[in-house]
């Protein structure tokens, strides 16, 4: 099971300013969101984010809205971004595969991840740009994931499987641009 950039949408959940700061490891997760983003550009991968009751949490953090694509973003109410918030419905989200990040890992990401399985999605949780208030939160939401069906990954693994191959001129790019 390759992620394959052709088949592959990214989604990220919920990285907000008024919940981001309560993160673990936040600067950290923020990075490795904004990596991802301009990777999937970079790739031509949709890409889908929500937003958690924004008027509470605030709008999602500046830099990574800056990346997002116009009409990507999708306020939410229920903690699965696949209960009403209908990601399905948006340029990407008919695609097999979902590449995820986001906040918080044991709750909307897991919720999220249940869901797009339910819906006969691959998932991959990326470990690295996805977090929780405390590590261990973020330990359990993954491992129950991973339990679910869904493939944990790194960002490399990301980059690499969506390249697929190495000698042409787009992985010498993003080689440079990305990986070194």
């Amino acid at each position: 099971m390759l992620m394959q950039a052709n088949e592959s949408t990214l989604l990220l959940i919920d990285l907000q300013e008024r919940l981001l700061p309560a993160i673990d490891g936040a600067a950290e997760l923020a990075e490795q969101a904004a990596w991802l983003l301009r990777l999937a550009q970079r790739l031509q991968v949709p890409v889908i984010a929500t937003e958690q009751y924004p008027k509470g949490l605030g709008p999602t953090l500046a830099p990574l809205r800056e990346l997002l694509p116009a009409g990507a973003l999708r306020e939410k109410i229920h903690f699965a971004a696949t209960a009403g918030a209908g990601v399905f419905d948006l340029p990407g989200g008919a695609r097999r595969q979902f590449v995820v990040m986001g906040a918080e890992t044991h709750v909307c990401v897991l919720q999220t991840v249940l869901g797009l399985l339910a819906a006969g999605r691959e998932v991959f949780v990326v470990d690295e740009a996805v977090g929780s208030r405390t590590p261990r939160d973020k330990a359990l939401g993954l491992a129950r994931m991973q339990r679910a069906g869904a493939a944990i990954v790194s960002r490399e693994m990301v980059a690499f499987e969506w390249l697929e191959q190495a000698g042409s001129e787009l992985f010498r790019q993003v080689s440079r641009e990305f990986i070194r």
